[in-house]
C-alpha cells in the first residue's frame, strides 16, 4: 500500500482565487494523491490515454523498488497524463470518489487536470497550437462571409495544410469545418420572424461553429423554436464559450471571454428568457465552468437558466408544447451521443425527440468521438485520437443508417472522415421531419463536404 493518504489534507484548490491553486508543492501533493487512488482503482482506463500513461509511471516505481505508489511521480509524468486527458468528463461521472457521490476522497480527476495545465502555462507559457485553436470566433470572423470561398480553396490545400502543421502544431489530417459563406447573425439579421412568440422567448447562443461554419445548425433550430411558439432572439456581444482557452490552460483569455457573455446574457435571463445551446461543450462550459471559475451570483444566475438546444425542446416536449404533427419521417437513425452532452446528466433528449417522427428509430451510439473541444485537433495525438475513436466508427458502420447524427459538429467532421457520411445535428433532423427545412439547403453536408477537402 501506498504512504499518501486517501482523504486530502484540506479541500482541493479548484477556485483560481485561492492561492493555494497556484502553488507548485500543493498541487504534486494533489496529483500524487489523486494518481495514487485512480492506480489502486483502474475503473477509468478505457477511457482516454491519460490513465494508461499514469498507471504505467506508478508501476515503473514500484517495480523498479523506489516506491510503493505514486509518492516519487514527476513534473514530467504529471504533464504527460495531463496532455493526454482530452477533458470528455467521463472519467468524473463513471468515479466512486467525487464529492457529487459524498467521497470523502473529493477526486474531480478533469478538473485537477485543468488546474495542472493552468499552473504549467502560466510558468512556460501557453503552447502555440493552443494559441493557434483557441480563438475559434476569430478565425470565424477572418474566414466567413465574402472572403469564404477563398479560405475554403486554401484549408483544402494539403500543402497549406502541412506547412500549418509544422508551424502551428494543428493537424494537416484533421478535417477543418467549412467557412460559412453566410454567416448565422447574417441570416438572423435580414429575416422575418415567424410568429409574435407567444409561447415566451429564447436567446440562442449560436456558438462559434454555428456562427461561422455550420449555420444551418442555428437556423434549424430557430425554425423549430419558432414553429412551437416561442421568439428567438441571439446577443450580439456574445463570443466564444471559452473552453478552447481552458484546453490549452489559458485561464485569463477564458475568464475574459466569460465575463463577456454573463454581461451580454445576464439581462435577458433576468428578464425571464431561457438561453439555448445547440453545442454540448458549450452548454457543458456555461452551465459547469463558468460559475465555478467566475464565482459571480450573474454567471450562477446565466447558468442556471441554460438549457441544452434538445434538452429545452424535450422539456416542451414533456408539457405537450412541442408540435407532434410531423411531415414525413427519418427512417433508421444512427445517433451519437457526445461526450460533453452525457457529461450534463441529461439523457439522450435528442433521440427522444427524433423517435417522435413516424417511420423512424433511433439507434444511440454512446461512443467517444477522441475530438473534445481541441485535443483530437492536434498533429500530436491525431492518430491516438482515431485509435480512441475506432469503436465509434465501427458502431456507425454497423448501424447501416439512412441518417447519422451528432450534437458535436466536431464529432461530425470525425464521422464524416472516417465513415464518409454526412452528419446531422438533431435538430435539422427535427426540422426536416417537420417539413421546415429550406429547399436550397441540405443539412449536415458541410459536415462531409470539410472532411472530403481534408482528405483529397
Amino acid at each position: 500500500m501506498s504512504v499518501l493518504p486517501r482523504a486530502p489534507a484540506a479541500p482541493p484548490a479548484h477556485d483560481p482565487d485561492d492561492p493555494r491553486f497556484w502553488d507548485a508543492r500543493d498541487l504534486e501533493a494533489e496529483l500524487r494523491r489523486t494518481f495514487q487512488i485512480c492506480h489502486e482503482c483502474r475503473m477509468c482506463v478505457g477511457y482516454c490515454g491519460s490513465f494508461p500513461a499514469l498507471f504505467d509511471a506508478v508501476d515503473r516505481d514500484i517495480e523498479a523498488g523506489r516506491a510503493e505508489g505514486a509518492e516519487h511521480l514527476d513534473t514530467k509524468d504529471f504533464a504527460r497524463v495531463t496532455e493526454l486527458c482530452w477533458q470528455c468528463k467521463l472519467c468524473y461521472i463513471k468515479c466512486p470518489y467525487t464529492p457529487d457521490e459524498e467521497a470523502y476522497e473529493a477526486l474531480d480527476f478533469p478538473r485537477m487536470m485543468f488546474r495542472e495545465k493552468a499552473v504549467r502555462a502560466r510558468r512556460d507559457g501557453v503552447a502555440l497550437v493552443d494559441r493557434a485553436l483557441g480563438e475559434p470566433q476569430l478565425v470565424g470572423k477572418l474566414g466567413a462571409g465574402p472572403q469564404a470561398r477563398v479560405a475554403n480553396l486554401v484549408n483544402a490545400s494539403a500543402l497549406v495544410r502541412k506547412v500549418m502543421e509544422k508551424t502551428t502544431g494543428v493537424s494537416a489530417r484533421f478535417p477543418l469545418p467549412r467557412m460559412a459563406e453566410e454567416p448565422f447573425s447574417a441570416w438572423m439579421a435580414r429575416r422575418t420572424p415567424a410568429g409574435a412568440g407567444d409561447a415566451g422567448t429564447v436567446v440562442l447562443f449560436a456558438t462559434c461553429y454555428g456562427e461561422s461554419n455550420y449555420p444551418g445548425v442555428p437556423k434549424a433550430a430557430v425554425r423549430v423554436l419558432e414553429h412551437a411558439g416561442l421568439r428567438v432572439i441571439t446577443v450580439d456581444d456574445a463570443t466564444c464559450c471559452g473552453m478552447p482557452n481552458l484546453d490549452g490552460g489559458d485561464l485569463e483569455a477564458a475568464r475574459e471571454k466569460m465575463r463577456q457573455n454573463v454581461a451580454a446574457l445576464a439581462p435577458h435571463v433576468d428578464a425571464g428568457a431561457t438561453v439555448v445551446v445547440p453545442g454540448p461543450t458549450c452548454g457543458y462550459t456555461m452551465k459547469r465552468e463558468w460559475p465555478a471559475l467566475l464565482r459571480t451570483d450573474a454567471a450562477s444566475r446565466v447558468a442556471a437558466a441554460t438549457d441544452d438546444l434538445m434538452q429545452f425542446l424535450d422539456k416542451l416536449r414533456r408539457k405537450k408544447r412541442l408540435p407532434t404533427e410531423f411531415a414525413r419521417g427519418l427512417g433508421a437513425v444512427a445517433y451519437h451521443a457526445p461526450c460533453h452532452l452525457r457529461a450534463q446528466k441529461v439523457g439522450s433528449p435528442a433521440a427522444r425527440l427524433m423517435a417522435m417522427a413516424p417511420d423512424t428509430k433511433v439507434e444511440i451510439i454512446e461512443e467517444c468521438s477522441a475530438v473534445d473541444g481541441t485535443w483530437g485537433m492536434k498533429a500530436a495525438y491525431y492518430e491516438l485520437g482515431r485509435r480512441y475513436a475506432a469503436k465509434l466508427v465501427r458502431a456507425v458502420d454497423r448501424a447501416e443508417a439512412d441518417l447519422v447524427v451528432s450534437d458535436c459538429s466536431l464529432a461530425g467532421l470525425r464521422v464524416a472522415q472516417e465513415n464518409r457520411r454526412e452528419v446531422l445535428h438533431p435538430v435539422e433532423a427535427l426540422a426536416l421531419a417537420y417539413g421546415l427545412d429550406e429547399p436550397d439547403h441540405r443539412p449536415g453536408s458541410e459536415h462531409a463536404r470539410g472532411a472530403h477537402d481534408a482528405q483529397g
